[in-house]
């Protein structure tokens, strides 16, 4: 089923500007994680292009009521999803993985009929962000760029032992769907189309690189706008703060909690606090690991809080903690940085890329004990130091700023655009 919805551009007679088809499967407004990363990259694009958003039915309604506050000149939305009866497959996200396949056929077909009556310039899927499952409209006869696309990160070998049984079953399929999807012919047709392929991190790359496309380049999902950016910087403060870590997100094995506290205990700060936000099925595990430390008076768990209060959360305590094995992203390390805190992480997946030795400590991430060890010794150090904590969290705010800010990704993103077309009409002429 299609339905199309147009902010229309009543600039037509000015300068000619792109015609570009964007595949974003998640996007809507004022949300983070893929949702985000999908709406903030369109409103950024729509500054400089005219965009065509293929996109889920299921988003309409968000999508709407921004639509009404506001004018995106330019900015063209068309709606396709399964037939009614076949809905059923993502419900509550448990058949989303088959649901997006098949959503990406729908969608070819939907770009097809398109590009008859538009005749896009280029075509970009922007989300999901993985790069082990295909994107249709690459088949388009028009340049294409693939992502940024990630999910080749994994968790060494040596850090399962701290998973559950159902972490290494879980950790277990997340491997055999990689492993399937690198041997399916339209994944790799989709990297053989792509004009450039951007992936989220180094593991990412490798993956592909094994998979014989040579043309791929690193480029972060994430990014907050101007707005945030100005908005999280009101929450740093110069007071004198007791020593206080945090850890913030979805209880889950992956998210590596279970390191950050041990880094705790044998930090033996005294006086000192750890903060854990969120809630998920690791829960009870985190809360039985703290009594077994020896550490439960010194940690406090909340639940999942609101955005504001979690910031307010985060603006109290000395830096972020966030020792995740597999993580593509990382919007909280974006979060703390632009809050003026540092952050301690593993040198893996998105953290690793985001974080460097002037905004906070990423430490190798070889053995558990090896790591505990050093994310130790990095709380020890900026605990015993406050001009080192002030001068990380003022780098960390000038690297979101520089490197960051939706407004800059989608000015490069444009930029891109032209000279891929510019080069694609030097080749046809």
């Amino acid at each position: 089923m299609i339905a199309t919805q147009t902010s229309k551009n009543k600039d037509n007679n000015k300068v000619q500007r792109l015609k570009v088809l964007i595949s974003a499967y998640a996007c809507r407004p004022d949300m983070g994680s893929e949702p985000g990363v999908g709406w903030n990259i369109i409103q950024q694009l729509v500054q400089y292009c005219d965009v065509w958003v293929l996109t889920r039915a299921d988003n309409r309604q968000s999508i709407e009521a921004e639509l009404a506050s506001n004018k995106y000149p330019g900015l063209h939305f068309v709606y396709c999803d399964l037939p009614s009866w076949a809905l059923w497959w993502n419900y509550k996200q448990k058949g989303v993985q088959l649901h997006y396949y098949i959503w990406q056929i729908i969608a070819y077909f939907a770009a097809s009929k398109l590009h008859k009556e538009v005749t896009f310039d280029l075509a970009h899927h922007v989300t999901y962000v993985k790069y082990w499952s295909p994107s249709f409209i690459s088949l388009l006869p028009i340049p294409f760029i693939w992502g940024p696309v990630g999910g080749g990160e994994s968790a060494p070998k040596p850090f399962w032992k701290d998973f559950s049984l159902r972490g290494k079953f879980y950790e277990l399929l997340r491997d055999g769907a990689r492993w399937l999807g690198e041997r399916d012919p339209f994944v790799g047709m989709t990297a053989r189309k792509s004009t450039i392929v951007r992936v989220t991190t180094e593991d990412t790359a490798r993956r592909l690189r094994k998979m014989g496309i040579p043309k791929v380049e690193i480029f972060s999902e994430t990014g907050l706008s101007q707005e945030e950016i100005t908005s999280l910087s009101k929450y740093s403060s110069d007071q004198d703060l007791p020593i206080r870590f945090i850890s913030m997100g979805r209880l889950l094995h992956w998210k590596g909690f279970h390191l950050g506290l041990r880094a705790f205990a044998q930090a033996n700060l005294p006086n000192s606090e750890f903060w854990v936000l969120g809630d998920g099925p690791e829960r009870k595990r985190l809360e039985s690991l703290v009594k077994e430390l020896g550490i439960a008076q010194r940690v406090k768990f909340w639940n999942r809080l609101p955005r504001d209060q979690t910031l307010e959360k985060l603006s109290q305590c000395t830096a972020l903690v966030h020792p995740s094995l597999h993580d593509s992203g990382g919007w909280v390390c974006l979060e703390a940085m632009a809050v003026g805190r540092p952050v301690l992480c593993l040198d893996l997946g998105g953290p690793g890329t985001q974080v460097t030795s002037e905004t906070g400590y990423k430490v190798p991430a070889q053995t558990p004990e090896q790591a505990v060890k050093d994310l130790s010794d990095a709380m020890v150090k900026l605990a015993k130091d406050k001009n080192l904590r002030e001068k990380m969290g003022l780098a960390g705010q000038k690297r979101v700023r520089d490197f960051y800010s939706w407004e800059t990704k989608g000015k490069s993103l444009a930029q891109l655009y032209s000279l891929i077309v510019k080069e694609q009409l030097s080749v046809n002429s």
